[in-house]
């Protein structure tokens, strides 16, 4: 079973990659040298900027935080970066007059802080559960102990 979904994965990741090269080659000369450089740049800035940053903060809140939250808030601060990320072209846009009134016609900011909420609120929640499942399971081992003591 498990071989059979590798070899669909892999089929279906082979296929989107032919997909993907063989639209990207049918682009212009000058589209392709953009691509490049686009994707050169993104390189660069994840390489030279963000990932010492995300390298810096995970240090830091290893130091801050105790070890029982460390996933829960890597987990956070993966889902906020790329509700960040993905927002830019949105919220960045402001100020911007499109054609097409529709374009922009929802509240996003809101929409981006109300889902960063969210986010944070549901890994308060697993800290919680995480703590009571961590007390159960210490006072169980306790009570075990201390019955096999008596005996």
């Amino acid at each position: 079973m498990t071989t059979a979904l590798r070899a669909i994965l892999l089929v279906l990741g082979v296929a989107s990659a032919w997909y993907g090269i063989h639209t990207l080659l049918g682009f212009p000369t000058t589209d392709l040298i953009s691509v490049v450089v686009w994707f050169a740049a993104a390189i660069l800035v994840h390489d030279a900027v963000f990932a010492p940053l995300v390298a810096a903060a995970g240090v830091g809140a290893r130091h801050l935080l105790p070890v029982t939250w460390w996933a829960p808030a890597a987990c956070g601060a993966v889902c906020t970066v790329a509700l960040l990320a993905v927002s830019v072209p949105v919220i960045g846009r402001r100020h911007a007059r499109p054609v097409n009134p529709t374009v922009l016609d929802r509240p996003y900011q809101a929409g981006l802080i109300a889902a960063i909420l969210l986010i944070w609120l549901l890994v308060a929640l697993v800290v919680v559960a995480n703590r009571i499942r961590l007390r159960r399971i210490t006072s169980a081992a306790l009570s075990d102990s201390a019955a096999t003591d008596s005996d």
